[in-house]
């Protein structure tokens, strides 16, 4: 009886055992979503990914947009409130908040797209050149890179910012300088890794030079982890730039930035609260976007974390 209750128990078990491996089958032959079919499924990419794009087209058409002359005065009109005439309020000298913030919007992301591409091109160049050639290449990059993050981010940036003087190619030189030593370590990383495939071996076997193989075989296959750097240092970025600009080393007045604004209106709060308001709003929500769309990438992009 115990034998044919056992052989009962292993009868019952055979269907449920093979319907689990007939899943298991299923999922191995089916096929493994695409990249993009990914990233258009998630919403923490999708989401922040067209607020991103609408800034930077309002920012790219900001001359057309605007519905006032920014820099026009009216001083009967000084530290309003939103209004039919200006839907934001007016600033100290009676300017269109709307028109200054679809103005600043300009400044403020041009600072931050310019110097995160000119710290992407530079750190990746020196993680690329250090992790995959090696002894002296490897000292001279990263060790310079070491030196950078001795200095505390925005003591360094104050400090060059008002040695070189408040200006647009300034503020991107000193941003994009900070930033690459985070492009050079997740480089340096991921190539330490990649030049250990069996791909990058063969392409040497079959004579390929190191920049063919660095530009075909290697950087291909470490743009996940860059990507997602680049969005999460755009945040940072404008960050920086709201902070220097609100210290008066940014962009130099009367040309609107989301910091300069934000710096300007703080000693205007009793009397208008509007004036901090809308900026920093503009500012917190770019940077909300940026940090969520940098996890979608993360998340979409890492193949440990794609189930």
């Amino acid at each position: 009886m115990a034998r044919s209750g056992a052989k009962r128990r292993r009868d019952n078990a055979a269907p449920a055992t093979l319907a689990t491996a007939g899943r298991i089958e299923d999922d191995r032959q089916r096929p493994a979503p695409s990249t993009w079919r990914r990233l258009r499924s998630n919403p923490r990419v999708t989401v922040p990914g067209a607020i991103l794009l609408t800034l930077l087209a309002a920012a790219l058409l900001a001359p057309w947009l605007t519905p006032q002359d920014p820099f026009a005065m009216d001083t009967a009109e000084r530290l309003a409130g939103p209004s039919g005439a200006h839907l934001l309020g007016t600033d100290e000298y009676g300017r269109d908040l709307l028109s200054r913030l679809v103005r600043g919007s300009r400044t403020s992301l041009l600072v931050a797209v310019s110097s995160v591409t000119f710290a992407t091109v530079l750190g990746v160049a020196l993680g690329c050149i250090g992790g995959y050639f090696g002894g002296i290449w490897e000292v001279l990059t990263m060790r310079l890179v070491d030196v950078l993050l001795t200095f505390p981010p925005i003591l360094l940036a104050i400090a060059v910012v008002a040695f070189l003087g408040p200006s647009v190619p300034n503020l991107i030189g000193v941003i994009g300088l900070l930033y690459m030593t985070g492009f050079a370590r997740i480089s340096y990383g991921a190539v330490l890794q990649a030049k250990q495939r069996e791909f990058v071996e063969a392409a040497r076997v079959l004579g390929a030079r190191s920049p063919h193989i660095l530009r075909t075989a290697i950087l291909p296959n470490i743009l996940a982890p860059i990507f997602i750097q680049i969005s999460l240092s755009l945040g940072f970025a404008i960050l920086l730039e709201s902070g220097l600009s609100f210290l008066g080393l940014g962009t130099p007045p009367p040309e609107p930035s989301w910091g300069n604004m934000v710096g300007i209106g703080r000693g205007y709060m009793t009397q208008s609260g509007w004036f901090v308001f809308w900026p920093s709003l503009a500012i917190s929500i770019t940077i909300l976007c940026c940090n969520t769309l940098g996890d979608g990438l993360r998340d979409s992009l890492d193949p440990r974390l794609r189930r």
